[in-house]
Order: structure tokens, then C-alpha cells, then sequence
């Protein structure tokens, strides 16, 4: 499998066009960007997760997320015990991968099979309208997976940020699924268990969005929800763009300093059988400035099939979904590109 036409670098076509973007870059109208941020100065909640450790704030800070994951699906987490100069030391790493020469860069040029490797476009489907974007997607966990052969070699830091960065991510993620365990009334190790224990997918894709010259017409990364089991976003601090749902509207997310955005995925979705639901977002660019984030997925092992907790599900309360395999739900927007939300859902609708 390869990709259907030549791969043209977004960031290529940003430096050569000033006045108007290719065709291929252009939204229908009904998917451009909004023209305001959002109603009023709406954001997604801030959470101190550092209350998790005091007795006195510790039950707060549970509900607090319970809220978030059940009335936003996206949320802000803040004393999350990664260091901020780490934080700041991986941005700035991948940024300075970015600005290589094109020929550094294509040497990792990935492909549909595995999307591992730098690349500049998601889906297979010949004469799609594109995303605004260029970015680097890598394996982190399972181990078998890791194939340091396959991250950069330059900047000379940047293998080092890399690993530790995403161990810090998966502890992490770690720490969340307990809280969200206990939330549900479920044993705190339970969505752990589901996502395989210790032997959970980790990867990250670093999105790079150059500037634009018409950020009217097109988006960076188009409306979807997240197909794994949580994301954590580490966005520019600079240049806000990523926008998210809520109901009619489109929140711009106003980044907290050194935090990370938090959002629920489908398959978390499925486990909590709705009670948590991931939410659609999408990314804004902008005319006068580039941007850099760092999406780190921390998902179910692949093979294993993910279906609603049986305490969950009662007479009043049946199963919404269907098993399926994280593998298998995925292929999806592997193969389509982000598609919104619905269809992806609909796909695991249980006939029952």
C-alpha cells in the first residue's frame, strides 16, 4: 500500500505560495474554520492534578476530572510531574527537526503501511481535499514496536527527549486511567487491565502546521475524534489553534503554561459504555505564524478486543457497543483520514 499520488511537504508549498493556497488545500464551505474563537472567553476545564496527593483536596480533584470527562471530554491538567524544561526541551527539539533540510527529512518519509516516519497527509483516498500540515508519527510502546532506527537522528538531543519524554507520558497516562477507574466505580487497576496492563500502545505524532496565506479556506488537521484511549496534547504556547466542539459551537483552547491538554478517546468511549464521551476538534492555522504540537496516544494493545465494562452494563443501561479490536477500529481513519465522529462511533454500534 502507498499513498495514492506524490507527496508534496505542506511546509514546501507554505514557502512558496504568499497570496492563495492550492485548490487541494480548500474546505467545502461547511467545514471551514469558524470566524470567532467561540462564545466568550469558554474554556475547557483547568485541573491541579497535584491534589491527587493531599488528603484534603483529593476528592475534589477526582470529581473535578469526572466532570470534565463526562461534560467536556477534554480538559487541562496542570502539577502533572513532568518536568516543564523537559516540556520545553521536546518542543523545541521537534521544531528544530522541522527546519532540517528537506533531503534530512525525507529520509524518514513514511508510508500508508505503518505511518511511521515524517509525513504530510492521513487516508489513502485518491484527489482527497488535504489537511494543512506536515508531521513525524512514531512508536513508543509496545517495545516490539520501537524502532529507534526509525526516529531522527538529528537534532543530536533528539532520541534522548524522546524516550524520556514519553516515559514521563505513559506514567502519565498511567495516573489518569486509575482516576478514571475509581470515577466509574469500577477497581482502580480496571481500565488499566483493559488496555492490556503494562503491554498498552504508546505513539506519538508531532503536528507541524506552517504559516498559511488564506487560513480562511482550510484547516490543519480536520474534525475527528480521537480513535484510541486518551490523548495528551502538548500545544504551542505561542499560537492557539486547536479548536474543540461544543454543541453548535467551536472552543479555541487558550493553552494553561506548561500544561497538557487531556482529551478522552473512542475506545474510552466503548469501555465506560458513554458515560465518558470523546469529542470532536480540529486544528486552525494561522497567516503570520507557525505551529508545533506534540500528540502523544496512549492506547489499548492492539489485538485485544474492547468492549463496554460488564458493571456497567444493566437492564436500564445495555451495551452500546460491540466488541472490536483496537486494530480493527482504526483501519478506519487509516484508511478514510479524519471524518468527524459519527461514522466512526456508528461503525461499533452494538445490534442489540
Amino acid at each position: 500500500m502507498d499513498w495514492p499520488e506524490p507527496i508534496i511537504r505542506v511546509q514546501s508549498v507554505s514557502e512558496n505560495c504568499t497570496d492563495s493556497i492550492p485548490g487541494r488545500y480548500v474546505k467545502p464551505p461547511e467545514a471551514r474554520p469558524s470566524p470567532g474563537p467561540g462564545p466568550g472567553d469558554i474554556n475547557i476545564p483547568l485541573i491541579d492534578l497535584g491534589g491527587i496527593h493531599d488528603d484534603k483536596l483529593r476528592e475534589t480533584t477526582l470529581r473535578h476530572v469526572s466532570d470534565a470527562c463526562r461534560d467536556w471530554g477534554f480538559f487541562q491538567v496542570v502539577n502533572h510531574g513532568v518536568r516543564p524544561d523537559l516540556m520545553d526541551r521536546a518542543q523545541e527539539a521537534w521544531r528544530e527537526f522541522f527546519h532540517q533540510p528537506m533531503e534530512v527529512k525525507q529520509g524518514y518519509a513514511n508510508s500508508p503501511k505503518t505511518y511511521e516516519g515524517y509525513g504530510s497527509r492521513l487516508g489513502i483516498e485518491k484527489g482527497a481535499i488535504l489537511d494543512w500540515s506536515d508531521y513525524y508519527f512514531l512508536h513508543y510502546l509496545p517495545c516490539n514496536l520501537r524502532d529507534h532506527n526509525k526516529w531522527p537522528a538529528l537534532p543530536n538531543s533528539i532520541r534522548e527527549v524522546i524516550d524520556e519524554y514519553s516515559r514521563e507520558i505513559v506514567r502519565l497516562g498511567g495516573v489518569l486511567l486509575k482516576i478514571m477507574s475509581i470515577n466509574l466505580g469500577l477497581d482502580e487497576d480496571y481500565l488499566q487491565n483493559a488496555f492490556g496492563g503494562e503491554d498498552v500502545g504508546a505513539c506519538l505524532r508531532v503536528n507541524f502546521y506552517p504559516k498559511c496565506p488564506q487560513p480562511d479556506l482550510t484547516l490543519g488537521l480536520s474534525s475527528h475524534s480521537d480513535p484510541g484511549g486518551m490523548t495528551f496534547l502538548l500545544p504551542d504556547q505561542n499560537v492557539p489553534g486547536l479548536q474543540v466542539r461544543r454543541g453548535g459551537d467551536w472552543i479555541t483552547v487558550k493553552p494553561a503554561p506548561h500544561a497538557f491538554i487531556v482529551n478522552i478517546g473512542d475506545q474510552i468511549q466503548v469501555l465506560s459504555n458513554a458515560i465518558y464521551k470523546s469529542v470532536e476538534h480540529r486544528v486552525i492555522v494561522n497567516s503570520k505564524q507557525e505551529r508545533i504540537s506534540l500528540a502523544y496516544f496512549y492506547n489499548p494493545k492492539s489485538d485485544l478486543l474492547i468492549q463496554p465494562a460488564k458493571e456497567l452494563v444493566t437492564s436500564d443501561t445495555p451495551a452500546i457497543y460491540s466488541a472490536m479490536t483496537f486494530d480493527e477500529y482504526r483501519l478506519y481513519i487509516r484508511t478514510k483520514g479524519p471524518k468527524g465522529k459519527s461514522q466512526l462511533i456508528e461503525s461499533l454500534k452494538s445490534p442489540n
